[in-house]
């Protein structure tokens, strides 16, 4: 089991004041609208001296979200940014197309069998919101179990963010929160009935909850941290819970401090883990690294409170997924073989030291290991390419032919049953849930019906770039077919980079459809710093490193100026979140190179990182402010910091949610205000602001049909020249 951790992954006046006859085919006289200028940032200069180097940040201030001034800039520019995109004359019909497309669009993103039923979520055809609906049998009746709708009041809505169903099916346990916020309460809900039980736990995001087999109870991680600080993801506690009891006496099994010899950082979070069948309980320490610390200790007494953890993988080892069947401990090992290796070990003594080889690392990357009764199905990352095996009973090692090339977004299984469940997609094929069973054939369930969506004037290419230092870096481009090569085609081109994940693999391209209808070129850039070939990709892209993530994309949109798919003048660059460092240091590196840019609740000001909720557990990533090494790193990546008064910036669209946990607003309203006041190209700097939104994890689908057509018609008004 990996336990996921990226808490940043899936977004006034100057001389930049940008004149009204700067907006082409817009008759602000005709459409009636007026025009509220974007409000001007207050300067107030801080200093901060940092190794001998000292810096200057003009607003501070906004760090402060009880400054009497914030609430009111982020109105202003709001107000300015929806004057500006609602008056945009294609927007209207880009929105009615994302809807459509959405609408026609069956969403499942999660998937479990238990106690011969499968549970599933899923966002039904025409639906705004997630769901969470079980079967009985393989092709049987589909039940609601939890419709976060019902307690959505007239202000805002609730999202259901996480849930596991017990192994016996009688029980699931689920977290739901208001406002894409994300800050969950733990809840549980008999199956039968859909009747609610008692428990109510309260800080819950990412609880991870592991359940005993007989459904008596379950582990959980849970928050310590106050709401809004520093200190939010800062020493979380893992507890247990006995279905029936009161949670407010549940006892803490792992805490920082709490048991003689198991020390830790407070930025890592405890997680004990359970497996079917099993004698022994895994306690995991885990932070944004993709490796975690591993201890074992037995189940009994791991309940009572009483467990003797023994140690069987620090971080230096690089253990990246974990698997627990009867007495044997299998494990995912990166260090000195980058792309994986599968070994195996003795639970109840076990060391890395004798451990048997089960899967030499080969040509591909392993990503994770999913247990089932005709063995072990392994998820595997060809360069952003899934592929499925099985490691069987025997031993030998089988490939499983899936139906296209594609992502493989989760394998479920169950210990006591053949074949997996699997979520597939392609970038022109609608995501599914497939069955695979022991013959290692592939079928589709039929649990997300396939859309009404006419695919074949649309086609999708894979190309590599070659980035200065030689390095072939992936790179796929969605368009309509016949598109002339004449370099004046509207080309948006996103990328991610960072924490190892491969962030932009085949994914039904869905809204952007719409885009793509009005001539556009939509495209996805597999830069280092993600997973898309292992640990050396994703360290490529790290700390020091991380110049090759921004760099990659600067190389990517040079091929396809090169190939003449576009050029400057039609070139946008899109990222999100963490995906902010990367179009964020493109820009600013490169402005000449690209007509606009699309940064989505993007990571502006890392060198701030300590005054965020969502702060000190980045540090393995981008490194450690009070650490030379770390300070150089930090700045190299900090857009904010990097933006130069004087410059002709491309025009810029960023976007923030109010309750936003990852990436707090203001790293968005410093990059507007600092781009508002330094660019000299007359073009537009837009910052739109969603108030019952946060990172976009939990918002509704008309959220995201209209933030899409907000950015949609911003590229076509900016690409077409």
């Amino acid at each position: 089991m990996k336990i996921e951790f990226d808490r940043r992954h899936f977004l006034a006046g100057s001389a930049s004041a940008f004149s009204l006859s700067l907006l082409p085919k817009i008759s602000w006289a005709t459409t009636g609208r007026s025009v509220p200028p974007a409000p001007k940032a207050r300067i107030d200069i801080a200093h901060d001296t940092y190794f001998g180097e000292t810096l200057s940040d003009p607003y501070r201030w906004m760090e402060n979200d009880k400054d009497a001034e914030w609430l009111p800039f982020l109105k202003g520019q709001n107000e300015h940014a929806r004057a500006v995109l609602d008056a945009l004359p294609m927007r209207a019909s880009l929105l009615k197309r994302i809807q459509q497309l959405s609408g026609n669009t069956v969403s499942t993103s999660r998937v479990q069998r238990a106690g011969g039923l499968t549970f599933f979520t899923q966002r039904p055809q025409g639906a705004d919101n997630f769901k969470l609906f079980v079967r009985e049998g393989a092709a049987g009746h589909d039940r609601v179990l939890i419709d976060p709708t019902k307690a959505t009041g007239a202000k805002g809505h609730v999202s259901l963010d996480w849930w596991r169903a017990a192994p016996d099916g009688r029980h699931v346990v689920y977290g739901l929160s208001k406002d894409g916020s994300e800050d969950s309460t733990l809840h549980v809900v008999r199956v039968a009935d859909g009747s609610e039980l008692a428990e109510y736990i309260a800080n819950t995001e990412a609880a991870n909850p592991q359940w005993l087999d007989d459904g008596s109870g379950f582990f959980y991680n849970q928050l310590t941290g106050a709401v809004d600080t520093p200190d939010r993801y800062l020493d979380s506690q893992t507890r247990f819970h006995r279905l029936g009891t009161d949670a407010s006496t549940d006892p803490v099994l792992m805490k920082r401090g709490l048991v003689a010899g198991i020390d830790y950082e407070k930025i890592q979070a405890p997680y004990i883990v359970t497996y079917p069948g099993a004698g022994y309980a895994i306690l995991l320490l885990a932070d944004v690294r993709p490796e975690t610390r591993g201890f074992i200790a037995p189940l009994a007494e791991t309940i009572a409170g009483r467990a003797q953890w023994q140690a069987f993988a620090g971080f230096e080892d690089e253990v990246t997924d974990i698997d627990l069947h009867g007495e044997d401990l299998y494990l995912l090992v990166n260090k000195g073989t980058p792309r994986g290796r599968l070994v195996k070990t003795s639970a109840a003594a076990p060391t890395l030291a004798t451990a048997v080889v089960v899967v030499p690392q080969g040509q591909y990357v392993i990503e994770g290991s999913s247990r089932a009764r005709d063995g072990l199905y392994l998820r595997i990352m060809d360069g952003g390419i899934s592929r499925l095996q099985r490691v069987g009973n025997d031993g030998r090692v089988s490939d499983i032919a899936l139906p296209f090339d594609g992502t493989i977004g989760s394998v479920n299984t169950v210990a006591a049953e053949d074949g997996a469940l699997i979520s597939l997609t392609g970038w022109l094929t609608p995501a599914g849930i497939y069955s695979v069973d022991a013959a290692g054939r592939v079928a589709d369930t039929g649990i997300t019906p396939k859309p009404a969506i006419d695919v074949s004037a649309y086609q999708a290419k894979r190309f590599f770039a070659a980035a200065k230092d030689g390095t072939k870096i992936p790179y796929t481009v969605i368009y309509r077919k016949g598109l002339k090569l004449d370099g004046h085609a509207p080309t948006w081109i996103s990328a991610y980079g960072s924490y190892g994940s491969a962030a932009y693999t085949p994914a039904f391209a869905g809204r952007t459809l719409a885009l793509v209808d009005a001539g556009a070129v939509v495209g996805y850039a597999n830069v280092r710093g993600g997973g898309e070939y292992g640990r050396e990709w994703h360290k490529a892209g790290q700390l020091a490193n991380k110049p090759n993530t921004w760099r990659d994309l600067i190389a990517v949109c040079e091929d396809l100026v090169a190939k003449k798919y576009t050029s400057s003048p039609h070139l946008a660059i899109g990222g999100r979140s963490a995906g902010g460092v990367t179009v964020g240091r493109a820009m600013t590196e490169r402005p000449d190179l690209f007509a606009a840019v699309t940064d989505g609740v993007g990571w502006s000001n890392p060198l701030r990182y300590m005054v965020e909720q969502n702060g000190y557990g980045e540090e393995p990533e981008w490194g450690a402010i009070n650490d030379p090494a770390g300070y150089r790193s930090l700045k190299s990546i900090d857009s904010y910091q990097a933006v130069k008064d004087g410059t002709p910036y491309p025009a810029v669209l960023l976007t923030t949610g109010v309750t936003d946990p990852r990436v707090a607003p203001f790293h968005v309203a410093k990059m507007t205000a600092r781009l508002q006041a330094a660019s000299n190209s007359g073009k537009p700097i837009l910052m739109r602001v969603d108030y019952d939104a946060g990172h976009g994890i939990g918002s509704t689908r008309s959220q995201q049909d209209r933030e899409a057509a907000d950015t949609y018609a911003f590229l076509l008004w900016q690409l077409r020249g």
